[in-house]
């Protein structure tokens, strides 16, 4: 259960990551935030990254080893990074349409499963 709560929390709090570094640059394609300043933007993507350190936080309380939960340090690193690259690619190829899908990127999240088949072999 704790395993699920917290890969869940990261999940969420990834997904709001991904919206603070990137989603800004969306921004001129919307009417409300199109003329905003860097500064502004700086303050927005800071707002939206208090809800994924209000996530990932309690993420990693629930699932390291020493709180009670199911992974290591590392392991929870490794979980963190598969779900970040996840998230990204799932979040660019639907909000950024030029973006696209090749041979290489699968070819090195091939590679991070392997990072984690091996992080998770006793």
């Amino acid at each position: 259960m704790k395993a699920v709560q917290t890969i869940l929390l990261l999940v969420i709090s990834n997904t709001f990551m991904t919206f603070a570094w990137y989603g800004h640059l969306k921004f001129k394609e919307m009417k409300a935030t199109e003329n905003l300043g860097l500064f502004a933007i700086i303050l927005t993507s800071w707002g939206i990254a208090f809800f994924e350190y209000s996530l990932m936080v309690p993420a990693n309380r629930i699932g390291y080893k020493e709180n009670g939960g199911p992974f290591s340090l590392v392991e929870l690193k490794v979980i963190q990074e598969v779900i970040t690259l996840v998230v990204f690619t799932v979040v660019s190829l639907l909000l950024f349409k030029t973006e696209k899908f090749h041979w290489n990127h699968l070819a090195g999240f091939a590679c991070l499963v392997l990072a984690v088949f091996f992080i998770f072999k006793k």
